[in-house]
């Protein structure tokens, strides 16, 4: 969370000529309902199970740069679909850059508690690894611009092998 995956992605997508794809907008677009709101009706696991539908369907697609919901990575199947449906990039930010860059955005279910720091940190704790294991490039994006994230990822891309 706050980590600059929709602003990267959308920057990397035009670099490569790629269609960018963010699964949290595509799942509103579907629903004609925001994240909160269906947070609120259907709760986080009605949530989840919408994510991992539109994760399914998006990792079939050709030629995408996908940014997803932080907490894409807690269900195997969405690791599993996002490992098969290409390479894996790790947006990776200090708990104190989530805070700030995450503060005024009211936009985030999992931050309406009384320390939202606090509840960053152990989110981080748990989905970390999960990034980790299943990411082709791990980039840290603390005090950095985005355009220069982007150079760092279209760099290590090329270094890596063919899949």
């Amino acid at each position: 969370m706050g980590a600059g995956k929709s602003t990267i992605g959308r920057l990397l997508a035009k670099e490569l000529r790629l269609l960018f794809k963010d699964s949290d907008k595509e799942i509103e677009l579907r629903t004609g309902a925001n994240i909160p709101w269906i947070f609120d009706k259907e709760g986080e696991p009605g949530f989840r199970d919408r994510e991992q539908a539109m994760i399914c369907e998006l990792c079939e697609l050709e030629g995408v740069v996908l940014a997803t919901g932080g907490g894409v990575v807690m269900r195997d199947a969405n690791r599993a679909a996002l490992r098969k449906g290409g390479r894996v990039i790790y947006l990776h930010a200090s708990v104190e850059q989530q805070v700030g860059r995450t503060a005024r955005d009211r936009n985030r279910p999992l931050l309406r508690t009384s320390n939202p720091e606090a509840t960053l940190r152990s989110l981080l704790e748990l989905r970390d690894p999960l990034y980790r294991e299943i990411a082709d490039v791990i980039v840290e994006t603390d005090e950095r611009p985005p355009r220069m994230v982007v150079l760092d990822i279209l760099e290590r891309l090329e270094k890596l092998p063919p899949r």
